[in-house]
């Protein structure tokens, strides 16, 4: 289960993401914008079913979008307006609404975007997110912790102080004060970056205006003069993929950067054992540096705890991320997240017509994607740890 969900999610990416244009726009004599899949809307199928789960009590609204959907489909033909078409009275046979009949896998959110493609997108940014933060969790705990553990004393007791005071720290307040502090430096910092472009543009018109004789310093030689310098400077803003791009680095690096006090004690401690172990003590009593230590004697022996851990910290990394999200701190629309999908189809459950589906899938998936994480994370516990597997095989001889 936990392969074909991070299977679907991931390697559909170029489906998702691919460019496609909106339906329904040409019968209607406008211009048809592309964009990625997951953000393409019909206008025509807002809040549909899934195809497989249809009843008589959406089967109005599919008629009418099937219906909606022919209509156009032979204005298209026809190359005829389609309010020409629809004020002529036609009405499309069996056949053709039948043909023209929607098939959304998982339905249709409030604007008519799959919420195959959306379900499919937030998972792998879940993902993603997930394994990010968990990698730059491990790699701050695993260099906390074996620092502190092998300098030992007042380095060890100051630096596990500082452990012990960021536990008492609300989780979910530093993320947030991460995330706005990032925010809010990038915000200063883009304003200061346009006034600085503003005073650059304003200096290059000036240069060029006075490289002009007075008679042709007109509006339109200062118009061409400001669109160069614009064209040559930029404006400064950053652009919607540049935002969103620096939105989830902001994330990830909020969570990985909260969330790596427990590798550090565990790796400490399994550095504190190492280092009283005789190979340690020989390596020592024969000159090796603290370098070589580490890397030939040390590392080697923490591979089984890192990689333990590192497991069980992201499905951990990812419900942060689907929580976050779900408040509005973590990935922000237009991208899907199973997080803020959950949030936004809150509002779509009503008793007078309950749109479940949009609130079913996401929450559905993110479930069963962490518990099949913590289950695959436990097993290589179990395969790792060796007092484990000494007990599981104590306890098998005892039962006989």
């Amino acid at each position: 289960m936990l392969a074909a969900i991070i299977g679907a999610c991931i390697f559909s990416l170029p489906w998702t993401l691919g460019t496609v244009a909106e339906p329904g726009l040409a019968a209607l004599g406008e211009q048809q914008p592309s964009g990625p899949r997951y953000e393409r809307q019909d206008r025509s199928a807002p809040r549909l079913p899934p195809v497989w789960a249809t009843s008589d009590r959406y089967t109005p609204a599919i008629e009418a979008v099937a219906v909606d959907a022919a209509t156009r489909a032979e204005a298209d033909r026809r190359g005829t307006p389609y309010d020409h078409l629809a004020e002529s009275g036609f009405t499309p046979t069996a056949e053709q609404v039948a043909a023209n009949r929607p098939h959304y896998l998982l339905g249709t959110d409030h604007l008519g975007r799959s919420l195959t493609a959306r379900v499919l997108l937030g998972g792998a940014l879940s993902l993603l997110i997930g394994l990010a933060a968990a990698a730059l969790s491990v790699v701050i705990g695993t260099l906390y912790g074996a620092i502190a553990g092998y300098a030992g004393g007042v380095v060890d007791g100051v630096m596990m102080r500082i452990v012990d005071v960021l536990y008492g720290l609300p989780y979910i307040l530093l993320v947030v004060l991460l995330a706005v502090a990032v925010d809010g430096a990038l915000g200063r910092w883009q304003s200061a970056r346009v006034a600085g472009i503003s005073a650059a543009t304003e200096r290059m018109v000036s240069e060029s205006l006075d490289a002009l004789p007075p008679e042709q310093r007109t509006d339109e030689a200062r118009m061409e003069a400001v669109g160069r310098a614009r064209t040559q400077l930029g404006s400064g803003e950053l652009t919607p993929a540049q935002s969103q791009a620096v939105n989830l680095v902001t994330l990830l690096v909020a969570i990985g950067g909260v969330s790596w006090l427990t590798m550090a004690r565990v790796i400490r401690g399994q550095v504190l054992s190492l280092k009283a172990q005789p190979f340690m003590e020989a390596a020592r009593a024969i000159g090796v540096g603290v370098k070589r230590q580490f890397s030939r004697h040390l590392l080697p022996n923490l591979v089984g705890p890192i990689v333990v851990y590192a497991t069980l910290m992201v499905p951990q990394a990812m419900l942060q991320e689907s929580f976050l999200s779900f408040l509005g701190i973590g990935v922000k629309p237009p991208l899907p997240s199973w997080g803020n999908l959950a949030a936004d189809a809150l509002g779509e459950l009503n008793t007078v017509r309950s749109h479940w589906w949009l609130l079913l899938f996401p929450c559905l998936l993110l479930g069963v994607t962490l518990l099949s994480l913590n289950f695959v994370g436990e097993a290589i516990r179990e395969a790792v740890d060796p007092r484990l597997s000494t007990r599981r095989a104590g306890g098998g001889g005892g039962g006989k």
